[in-house]
């Protein structure tokens, strides 16, 4: 396996730029997600990497080799599709093994790269198999077989999961872990599910408009997001924001005239305006007369244990809470939300984390 390095990478398409300035360190051995909303560049970053597109500029290299100018079968690499892209009339051990068969690979050789593939990947016995014989999730599998036998220094996934359903996905989502766990491979994942990004990678890449927003482990982004659309994106449901206005040392008031005690950093001046950001696990219903915020309860959605009540505040605007058991709601539908000060979160007028 390698290092992938980029180093101030630049991709247009014509006059619109879809890269802009994008540099990123992918550690040898270590599983690196991207993820953003659908044009952030995150799948065209993917491509460069690959050698399916070309760059304006900037450098990249694979285990210290510059890559720029290679065509994808010389950068020592596989990927992973959204769609498989099978051989509808080969078996499953033919499809394994054609890219061998293509770059005149040793005939035992093939024989021993597609058996320790089907292995791992307990493809055993399916290799008789031709495409539609197989479910959608053992299509899959096939396709990560096929990138395996070529023994590649880096595995790249485009959204590999995003044909499946919900059982299914969390099935090859385990299966995918396990495979890195197994192979001590150097992966670079394109997603826009922050659900996988958080669960598969050790690093995680979010992206917006061509750009890196934050680089880093799952949990830092989680915990200490760089700014509101971090905050925003990683986190289902995403994390609640409350438009605020600085108005005494450590207070804060809202847009329905609600004061909130809030600890502020010394470069937070009187009549600043901020954003007071809160994660629905860090927001408790309670009665009104003893909430931080007051409202009307709208909806709960059912996931067994845990809900989500969805609370309609004075000022119209909608958060989102998680409860466990019957929200304590009063005889007129009113309900009351308590903060936990410690796990608030400030922004700027600019979106950036204001810190403490």
């Amino acid at each position: 396996m390698a290092e992938v390095h980029i180093a101030n990478l630049n991709k247009s398409y014509g006059p619109v730029s879809v890269l802009q300035d994008v540099s990123l360190t992918v550690e040898d051995g270590s599983f690196v997600v991207l993820v953003g909303p659908s044009g952030c560049g995150k799948s065209t970053l993917l491509r460069c990497v690959a050698g399916l597109e070309p760059v304006a500029s900037g450098t990249m290299t694979i285990g210290g080799k510059k890559v720029n100018d290679l065509p994808p079968a010389k950068r020592e690499i596989a990927m992973v599709f959204q769609s498989y892209a099978l051989y509808p009339h080969m078996n499953v051990e033919n499809n394994m093994a054609f890219g061998l068969k293509f770059a005149r690979t040793p005939k035992a050789e093939i024989a021993a790269r597609v058996s320790e593939a089907a292995r791992i990947l307990k493809l055993e016995p399916l290799l008789k198999r031709r495409p539609r014989e197989l479910s959608g999730g053992q299509r899959q599998r096939v396709a990560i077989g096929r990138a395996i036998v070529r023994k590649p220094q880096v595995f790249l996934f485009d959204e590999p999961l995003s044909n499946l359903d919900a059982a299914l996905r969390i099935n090859t989502r385990v299966e995918i872990a396990k495979l890195h766990k197994l192979l001590k491979a150097t992966i670079i994942y394109v997603t826009h599910d922050q659900v996988e990004a958080m669960t598969l990678a050790d690093q995680i890449v979010v992206m917006n408009h061509g750009q890196i927003e934050q680089a880093g482990r799952p949990l830092d982004l989680y915990y200490k997001p760089a700014n509101m659309f971090v905050a925003g994106f990683i986190g289902s449901p995403a994390m609640n924001f409350l438009p605020a206005r600085n108005v005494a040392k450590n207070k804060v008031k809202l847009e329905d005239g609600t004061v909130l005690p809030v600890t502020l950093p010394a470069t937070c001046k009187i009549g600043d305006t901020v954003t007071l950001g809160c994660r629905p696990e860090h927001m408790t219903l309670t009665s009104s007369a003893k909430g931080d915020l007051s409202g009307t309860l709208d909806l709960i959605e059912r996931l067994g244990e845990v809900g989500y009540a969805h609370v309609k505040l004075n000022t119209d605007a909608t958060i989102i809470v998680e409860v466990r058991g019957e929200p304590p709601v009063t005889k007129d539908g009113k309900i009351g939300v308590l903060l936990d000060q410690k796990r608030l979160h400030l922004f700027g007028n600019d979106g950036q984390t204001i810190n403490y």
